[in-house]
C-alpha cells in the first residue's frame, strides 16, 4: 500500500463506498505480513515512497513466488532482483502478467503507473560484460518512474566511443556508470558533465581485479568531486539513489506526496 492507495481507501470509507470493517480488513496485515519465513513490509511505500524489493538470490522458488504474490495482492508494483530463469518461470506461472528481464536478472510486475520523475537517467556500461549490472539499474529506475537512456560499451579503452555520446551525457540529470577492470569510466564521465555520477564497480576482470575490489577502490579514490560509489555489482542501489535525486526536484516543485 502506498500513499495514493491509502488515501483512496480512506475516501471510500468517508463516502460510504467501503465499510469501516472492510477497510480494517485491508489494513489488518499492515505494517507487515508474516509468511513465517519472511515478513513482507507492506508499509514501506508509505514510509519511503517505494515498495519493498525482493532479493531473489538464496530463496527457493516457492518462497519467491509466495512473497511476490503477497506483494502483488496489495496493488503495488513488484520487483525481484537476482532471479534465475527457473525462479522467474515459477513466478510467471503463478502471475502471468509478471515480466522477466533476463539480462538484468529481474522480474517486474506493474500494478500501477509510477509517478513520472523529472529529468533523465543515463545508464552507462564500460563493456558488454557489465550489461547485467547496468540493466539491473535501468530496469529498477524505469519501474520507479524514471526515463532511462542506455549507453553501452563506452569504456576508456576507446574514448572516442564515449565522447560520441556527449550530447546524451550532458542532457542527463543523473548518470550511472558501471565498470569493472580498473573502473576508470566514472571518473572520466564526471570530468565531462555537471550531473552527479553514481559509480558502480562490477565484478568483471582478470585476477588482480579481485572480483570488483580493484574497481571499487579506484572509484572511491576518484579525483572527480561529483562521483558517489555504491557496492560491487549493486545496480539496484545505484538506481534507487539516482531516482531519489530526481525526486528532490518534485519536492522543490511541491508536487511530491
Amino acid at each position: 500500500m502506498n500513499r495514493d492507495s491509502l488515501l483512496e481507501l480512506l475516501q471510500a470509507i468517508q463516502q460510504g463506498k467501503t465499510t469501516p470493517e472492510e477497510g480494517m480488513s485491508r489494513l489488518a496485515r499492515m505494517p507487515y505480513e508474516d509468511l513465517a519465513f519472511a515478513k513482507v513490509d507492506h508499509h514501506r511505500a508509505l514510509r519511503t515512497g517505494r515498495p519493498e524489493v525482493i532479493y531473489a538470490a538464496g530463496k527457493t522458488n516457492e518462497q519467491l513466488v509466495e512473497i511476490f504474490e503477497a506483494m502483488a495482492q496489495h496493488g503495488s508494483n513488484v520487483l525481484a532482483t537476482r532471479a534465475t530463469p527457473e525462479a522467474a518461470a515459477a513466478v510467471c506461472a503463478r502471475l502471468p502478467e509478471a515480466v522477466y528481464h533476463p539480462v538484468a536478472r529481474a522480474i517486474t510486475l506493474r500494478r500501477q503507473p509510477p509517478r513520472p520523475l523529472p529529468g533523465k537517467i543515463a545508464v552507462l556500461c564500460a563493456g558488454t560484460s557489465d550489461l547485467p549490472v547496468a540493466e539491473e539499474a535501468a530496469v529498477t529506475a524505469e519501474l520507479l518512474g524514471a526515463q532511462v537512456v542506455r549507453i553501452h560499451d563506452v569504456g576508456v579503452a576507446g574514448l572516442h566511443r564515449l565522447l560520441a555520446q556527449h550530447v546524451e551525457l550532458t542532457e542527463a540529470a543523473v548518470i550511472i556508470a558501471c565498470a569493472g577492470m580498473e573502473g576508470a569510466l566514472p571518473s572520466v564521465v564526471a570530468g565531462l558533465v555537471r550531473a552527479p555520477v553514481i559509480a558502480v564497480p562490477t565484478s568483471v576482470g582478470y585476477g588482480a581485479a579481485f572480483g570488483g575490489l580493484t574497481a571499487l577502490l579506484a572509484m572511491l579514490n576518484s579525483c572527480a568531486p561529483n562521483v558517489a560509489v555504491v557496492n560491487i555489482d549493486n545496480g539496484f542501489g545505484a538506481a534507487c539513489f539516482a531516482t531519489s535525486l530526481l525526486e528532490i526536484n518534485l519536492v522543490k516543485a511541491g508536487t511530491a506526496t
